[in-house]
């Protein structure tokens, strides 16, 4: 028997999970711990406000877009491969952010940065699932995997904060070079290769039209307030993402094997799922974005401070995260969804008037409940994506949630942005308090649709929808 085809023993597995989380640690850690950066960045390089924007959303877009592209590639040449390869181009860019002389370069490194991250999480999830062949033990073992996400995001802005006090902002990026190049030699010692026995078809059409049309529309959202909502160059990219995304449904509906199945959409739950995802990772965007500036710019708090305020938000993630897997496993995705929407629009009008003063307790307040709303939210989402699909399109729909996932946090960010950043210029202050309060007016919005599209897709009738597809997709 060859090494690709044993069964590794419950030790080596537990090792491979170890891996696997190490990857996603980093990848999650690496968007928190960011934000807390960003106003020492916007110091150094006396940045422009959309230039904070791209340090995130060139990060948080390049993995969208190139989700999908990552987890059918690692299917067709070899999840280790592919992993290895993302670990690789995850630290190298990590290491050329930390020496970065200007933004721009920053950005760009940030990009190679992204790449290297798309590789990682949904590899890492083909390779669990293939390791752990008993469905309790995977099961287990995704439970785990997924914890890191609340790890990353407790210890996140708290490392973040300590690192820009202690060392300086270039120090976030550089902590990503021993784990990652642990992880590349661990996982060359005990992960076996796999692929699929089928890997679906290349779809570079699909893939480009997608990377041509978000990156469009997000170019227009963060350059908007600067260039002028009304100029050509804002109007003519609002109008590539338009065509392109209304090219995209017609062309993929022709393809036997499309990169996005537009036939999923049908169900309602699995259309809910989506856009839901959207809108909760674009109030979660928007909230560390909005946050982040204002503790330290607006209210004057250094970097370790303003990462221990934000505990409050991380520890609602981390209790009601866990706490939704075991609801939605005993109720359904109604309860977590319908509550998640509750918070998060409770949470986002608590901070809709804050000032530069506002009591420490009241924000503590607001960031459990934002917290409470985010952890509840994130497990009915894939629940729902995948909820009545057939086996066999499973994984594909569990990944078109992980993109919108990481759409909505690239639109939180450029639309919150634009909306605070359009009334501030220059060196960001305690008027950014103010300027914030239509944002925070928009993520209570966004909570309200997941209430909505809650209540919608969970309902008896979207349930008949979720059926039909999957009869007809299993007979297609």
């Amino acid at each position: 028997m060859s090494r690709e085809d044993e069964a590794p023993d419950r030790r080596r597995r537990l090792v491979i999970l170890l891996i696997c989380c190490m990857s996603l640690l980093i990848v999650g850690l690496d968007s928190t711990i960011v934000n807390v950066a960003l106003p020492a960045i916007h110091r150094s390089f006396h940045s422009s406000f959309s230039g904070l924007q791209w340090t995130i959303d060139a990060y948080t877009l390049t993995i969208a877009v190139l989700l999908l592209l990552a987890g059918s590639t690692a299917d067709r040449v070899g999840r280790r491969r592919v992993f290895q390869t993302g670990l690789v181009l995850f630290s190298a860019g990590s290491l050329l952010c930390a020496v970065a002389p200007s933004l721009g370069l920053l950005i760009a490194a940030r990009v190679i940065q992204a790449v290297g991250g798309s590789m990682l999480n949904p590899v890492a999830m083909s390779i669990i699932r293939n390791v752990f062949e008993d469905p309790r033990e995977r099961a287990q073992a995704i439970g785990v995997w997924a914890g890191a996400v609340g790890i990353s995001m407790a210890l996140g802005p708290v490392l973040g904060g300590a690192l820009v006090d202690s060392v300086g902002w270039r120090a976030i990026f550089l902590v990503n070079v021993p784990v990652g190049v642990l992880a590349f030699v661990l996982t060359a010692l005990f992960v076996p290769e796999s692929r699929a026995p089928r890997a679906r078809r290349r779809d570079p059409v699909g893939q480009a039209i997608v990377i041509v049309s978000l990156f469009a529309l997000t170019y227009a959202i963060i350059e908007g307030p600067r260039a002028g909502w009304t100029s050509a160059r804002i109007l003519g990219l609002f109008a590539v993402a338009l065509v392109g995304l209304a090219a995209l449904v017609p062309y993929e509906l022709r393809r036997a094997e499309p990169l996005i199945e537009p036939r999923f959409f049908r169900s309602a739950p699995f259309a809910g799922a989506s856009v839901i995802a959207v809108c909760a990772f674009a109030s979660l965007g928007g909230f560390l974005f909005l946050n982040t500036i204002y503790l330290q710019d607006a209210r004057g708090l250094s970097p370790l401070r303003a990462g221990l305020y934000t505990l409050p938000m991380a520890a609602g993630w981390l209790v009601f995260g866990p706490l939704s897997g075991r609801l939605v496993g005993r109720f359904g995705p109604r309860p977590s969804l319908l509550v998640a929407g509750v918070a998060m629009t409770a949470g986002s009008l608590m901070l809709t008037d804050i000032a530069p003063h506002t009591a420490p307790v009241h924000l503590f307040a607001a960031y459990v409940v934002v917290g409470l709303g985010l952890g509840l939210v994130n497990p009915p989402i894939t629940n729902a994506a995948v909820s009545g699909m057939p086996p066999a399109q499973a994984g594909v729909a569990a990944a078109v949630a992980s993109t919108s996932r990481q759409v909505g946090v690239t639109l939180g960010v450029a639309v919150c942005g634009a909306i605070a950043g359009g009334t501030v210029s220059g060196a960001l202050g305690p008027s950014f308090a103010e300027a914030s309060h239509p944002a925070w007016w928009l993520l209570a919005g966004l909570g309200l649709a997941v209430l909505a599209l809650g209540a919608i897709s969970t309902s008896p009738w979207a349930e008949g929808t979720a059926e039909r597809t999957a009869a007809q997709l299993s007979r297609s």
